[in-house]
């Protein structure tokens, strides 16, 4: 780490509106006015809250595709002792999106940090969403790599914890489709525009947004809350083995959580390492087993 002495400014971490623009503290006003610069993921957005608090500053872009050449600039003027406020489209800065980048230079050049605490999509979600806080994951945005996308979906697939994630409305139907797909029937909250006027909280399982986003169109930007892994108690012991539970067993539990017939066969045939002929024929063979019994 640099020792930059006490003539370094100082990176204030500014957390503005995510949508109603009375959602901003005195202290992240105060801030704004006195800082030197502003820096903003999207200085037109910021704008727009200048303007409605009268504030008058000089903006400086800084975004994902500038952030590196923008980034080095404004480590400069702060080792040069000016004070810069980061600011994200909406937000709290540093949550999925550069001005993480940002932050970390600044320490690596022993600037000082300071964060003026506010609103975060991903945290007014999830206390609305229902769902237990106590313990939660966030998750942000999904990769879009196809192979990395897969991966991720896999490690979650077992997690217990309540899990928050981001995402954009033309990528919306193409995600709840992937989270059904391999997690499974579970309970989801889908938050969109937060705190704005066309604020929308919908509490479903996953298998109902599927099916109630074929007909809607998602509109705005989203946080999907998603319920936790869990099993029912009698299996709890086996689930990673499945040892003593009868097939037909295995497959009713997939199907009472939301997958089709065919879904859960090849769900059983995955876990038991079988094929779906191998876990259909012991299906009928035990239905032909207890009706041979019956007579």
């Amino acid at each position: 780490m640099n020792d930059t002495g006490t003539n370094a400014g100082t990176l204030y971490i500014v957390s503005t509106p995510i949508g109603n623009m009375e959602d901003i503290t005195f202290r992240a006003l105060n801030i704004l006015r006195e800082s030197d610069v502003i820096a903003a993921e999207d200085t037109r957005q910021t704008l727009k809250l200048l303007n409605h608090y009268g504030i008058k500053k000089k903006l400086i872009s800084y975004y994902e595709h500038n952030k590196i050449k923008q980034g080095n600039y404004l480590i400069k003027l702060l080792l040069e002792g000016k004070n810069i406020a980061l600011v994200s489209d909406a937000g709290t800065p540093g949550i999925s999106d550069p001005g993480e980048d940002l932050i970390k230079l600044a320490i690596e050049e022993g600037i000082k940090v300071v964060a003026a605490p506010g609103p975060t999509a991903a945290i007014t979600g999830l206390v609305v969403s229902g769902l237990p806080t106590n313990r939660f994951v966030f998750e942000g945005f999904l990769p879009m790599n196809k192979k990395s996308r897969k991966e991720r979906l896999s490690e979650i697939k077992k997690e217990f914890r309540t899990m928050v994630l981001y995402e954009a409305p033309h990528k919306l139907r193409n995600t709840l489709n992937e989270l059904f797909e391999t997690l499974g029937n579970r309970k989801i909250v889908i938050a969109r525009e937060l705190t704005k006027k066309f604020e929308e909280v919908i509490r479903c399982t996953l298998k109902e947004a599927v099916e109630i986003y074929k007909e809607k169109t998602p509109k705005g930007e989203y946080v999907l809350i998603l319920e936790g892994y869990c099993v029912d108690e009698n299996i709890q012991d086996n689930i990673n083995k499945w040892e003593g539970i009868p097939i037909k067993e295995h497959l009713d539990y997939w199907i009472k959580n939301g997958l089709s017939r065919k879904e859960a066969l090849k769900k059983v045939a995955e876990e038991r390492s079988m094929s779906r002929r191998e876990v259909y024929d012991s299906i009928i063979k035990d239905k032909d087993e207890i009706c041979e019994e019956n007579r």
